[in-house]
């Protein structure tokens, strides 16, 4: 989008002093050495305005294209080649590479053309002035052209020296945001985690106690002979009152866990239970390639604690996999007990345990064994029957 001259006027007032300053300076210093050592209409012009609008150069780096140009010209006019042209090209040349004005190869391509020209031009004034120039098709004739070689050598090495520090700070830039988004997910997650803990330890803990407060409360008005009505209905309201609180609990729980504001409302996520376990395979046979789910007995609605332990040891098992044994083939068991004893056995045909698996030294192994301690279970590793890993969770859940 184009920029109207209010907003270019703006733009250059805005601007950092040091191009004003810089430029100025430079200008100053081009009227000095043109007074000193006066050149003709055609130089004295384009030695003035290569300087001078290198003043714009921060708030319109286009206007650099201006400045090289008038440079070259400049040079053109007189065969003396000025201390300021040379000082306000190269910065030109920087200022186009810096801001990317152009592509470099066609500012290099630029630059080499108008040198030829330059060449060219002051080909014709040495031949004006009878110096023994040679002709162009004798063999001497390429050494006319070294003016070219050495101008464009000196734009190139600038225009790449602004394109290096443009995509140094583009990459320091990129490093920069990259960190923050990281600081941002590790604060995120360790936020969620946190939530997690503190509505598992409110699930062990406070739950169980108001929901062995309602059972009680509701059995003693069956189980306590002789009660008068006003005691009869006081245990009503006792349980009633711990039932009221297990339906709070269970929203605060629910908001504790995984909070997702959507306009003015917030819909709490559920922990993942075991009916989503066959999701957890499926995303797991897409990115591995081979993996399969066996259920064994009848679904049973296990309490919730127990539901997550069982599914975040099956999903660490198979990060595990993916990680330690790419492209093997991983069977995922699922045992509902008639004994009321939950087992999980995550295999795969990979190349096995490696240094420490088996002891559990890493922090995976570790935080699944205690999932599954936190309800009374244990969880083993080996190496499986037909070689490759083996991870087995027992879960008793009878005693809930």
């Amino acid at each position: 989008m184009r920029m109207s001259l209010q907003q270019r006027l703006r733009a250059c007032i805005a601007a950092p002093a040091y191009p004003w300053v810089t430029g100025g300076a430079l200008t100053v210093a081009s009227v000095a050495e043109l007074i000193a050592f006066p050149g003709s209409v055609t130089t004295t012009v384009g030695v003035l305005v290569s300087s001078a609008s290198l003043m714009w150069r921060r708030a319109f780096p286009p206007v650099a294209v201006l400045t090289v140009a008038a440079g070259l010209i400049g040079f053109a006019g007189d065969v003396n080649l000025y201390v300021s042209i040379m000082a306000s090209g190269l910065t030109g040349c920087y200022t186009l590479g810096r801001n990317r004005v152009l592509h470099p190869a066609i500012t290099v391509a630029g630059g080499a053309l108008g040198a030829l020209c330059v060449n060219l031009v002051h080909i014709n004034t040495w031949a004006g002035m009878d110096l023994p120039v040679p002709a162009l098709w004798e063999h001497d004739s390429p050494s006319l052209f070294a003016e070219s070689f050495l101008l464009t050598v000196v734009v190139f090495g600038a225009v790449m020296m602004g394109d290096a520090v443009r995509s140094r700070e583009e990459t320091r830039d990129e490093r920069v945001v990259a960190q923050a988004q990281l600081i941002a997910m590790e604060r995120q997650q360790a936020a969620e985690a946190e939530r997690a803990a503190i509505a598992r330890e409110l699930h062990d803990i406070v739950s169980h106690s108001v929901s062995m407060i309602a059972v009680q409360a509701e059995s003693a008005t069956y189980t306590s002979p002789g009660l008068t009505p006003e005691a009869r209905d006081g245990f009503q309201q006792i349980a009633e009152t711990a039932r009221s609180s297990m339906a709070e609990l269970r929203r605060l729980l629910g908001v504790l866990r995984t909070p997702q504001a959507r306009g003015d409302e917030t819909f709490a996520a559920p922990q993942p239970t075991l009916d989503r376990l066959a999701d957890l395979v499926e995303q797991h046979r897409t990115v591995s390639g081979r993996a399969e789910l066996r259920v064994t007995g009848a679904r049973v609605a296990l309490p919730a604690v127990w539901e997550l332990a069982a599914y975040r040891i099956a999903q660490e098992a198979l990060t595990n996999a993916r990680k330690h044994a790419p492209g093997a083939r991983t069977v995922v068991e699922l045992d509902y007990g008639a004994d009321r004893l939950l087992t999980l056995r995550i295999q795969d045909d990979g190349p096995g345990p490696g240094p420490g698996s088996a002891s559990g030294a890493g922090h995976g192994l570790t935080g699944m064994r205690e999932r599954a301690a936190l309800v009374g279970g244990r969880l083993t590793t080996s190496t499986g029957p037909d070689g490759g890993f083996l991870v087995e969770a027992e879960l008793p859940w009878g005693t809930t």
